[in-house]
């Protein structure tokens, strides 16, 4: 059997890639799509020189892409358009989200016609997008195209990691009318385990009893509390909106591009001491910083608070992190950036296999 060519669309640092190497699925990445610089310098770090291109995705056509012969295309478009996270998202009316529906709109039925189109497709994005615009318009244009479709919300917690990155994904695949479509997204793969509900969410439903990892399993050896520490001025002003979690956590919050830049929503920190109680000593910081107690930040010091490594963060993420390369000229900052846009190689990877079963 020969491998499936594959493109990827929006392929930041090649998370989508590696879940198709994981997924065993015969199948090779011929090219790769991304406009940001820093992120194809990574892709290309960890997978070969001559894959990925620094392309504007929104100036590609049919005739750019037919001659790749891919059978199965990999998306993952920006999220922003459509985050809950974005008080702006405006959808399909958001320019960042015309190279996607360029490429949904206008190149898919131009190489349908051409009788050139993919065989499969998966698209990833943030939860939100089930809602949006664009989803219609993907969802009926793959319709009328003749793909069956299934969309999905899962979350790495359903796997038995310990990161809640609620994801919205599209699984298509071509086959004679009629075509079908899912109703409303699923919260499982079919055939394996069941619904995951987050009680945050506000639902009484009860949630599926998989067993998640501790996050100490994720967490680098050695001390890294140092180089990673919250500054004492961000700890002093913000520190109470902080998500906090222990080693033994099995749950950490969704890390997002903003992540050590932002406090709210951008995700977890790390409480290294689990000898203490987080609220009573903030409690107790609280009071002393009322009544002007000199060295009063000392109080926090005590809690050994830290940002996750870029490593640690890789982990979570299902990437292989001690073999993952980063480019010297890739600052920290930059890290965290590209990190929180790419995607959960487990899950994707257990999608791609359910994708391509007989």
């Amino acid at each position: 059997m020969s491998p499936i060519r594959t493109v990827e669309f929006y392929s930041g640092i090649g998370g989508l890639h590696r879940a198709l190497t994981r997924s065993g699925v015969v199948a090779d990445v011929v090219r790769a799509f991304d406009w940001d610089p820093l992120a194809c310098a990574v892709y290309e770090a960890n997978h070969g020189p001559g894959i990925v291109k620094k392309t504007d995705i929104g100036t590609l056509t049919a005739a750019d892409l037919q001659p790749l012969a891919c059978d199965l295309w990999l998306l993952s478009p920006a999220c922003q358009p459509c985050t809950v996270l974005n008080p702006g998202a405006r959808g399909a009316a958001d320019p960042r989200a015309a190279s996607f529906l360029h490429l949904i709109s206008c190149v898919l039925p131009d190489l349908a016609r051409a009788h050139a189109h993919p065989q499969w497709l998966l698209v990833e994005n943030v939860a939100g997008f089930e809602t949006s615009t664009t989803r219609r318009l993907l969802v009926d244009t793959l319709y009328r195209l003749g793909y069956h479709t299934t969309e999905l919300l899962l979350t790495p917690l359903q796997f038995g990691i310990p990161n809640s990155r609620l994801r919205y994904y599209l699984i298509a695949r071509f086959a004679p009318f009629p075509a079908t479509s899912s109703i409303s997204p699923l919260r499982h793969i079919p055939g394996r385990g069941a619904d995951w509900v987050d009680p945050r969410y506000g639902t009484s439903e009860e949630q599926a009893q998989t067993p998640v990892n501790a996050l100490s399993a994720y967490l680098d050896d050695g001390n890294v509390l140092g180089e990673y520490a919250v500054p004492g001025r961000v700890l002093e002003k913000w520190g109470r909106l902080f998500d906090i979690v222990l080693p033994s956590a099995r749950r950490t919050c969704c890390f997002t591009r903003g992540y050590t830049q932002l406090v709210e929503r951008a995700g977890s920190i790390l409480q290294e001491n689990e000898a203490l109680n987080t609220t009573t000593t903030f409690d107790a910081f609280l009071a002393d910083q009322r009544a002007s107690v000199p060295g009063a930040l000392a109080v926090l010091a005590s809690l050994r608070l830290r940002y996750l490594t870029p490593s640690e963060l890789l982990r979570l993420l299902a990437f292989p992190a001690d073999k993952f390369v980063w480019p010297a000229h890739v600052s920290r900052k930059v890290r965290y950036r590209l990190l929180g846009n790419s995607v959960n190689v487990h899950v994707v990877a257990e999608l791609l296999r359910y994708l391509f079963e007989p």
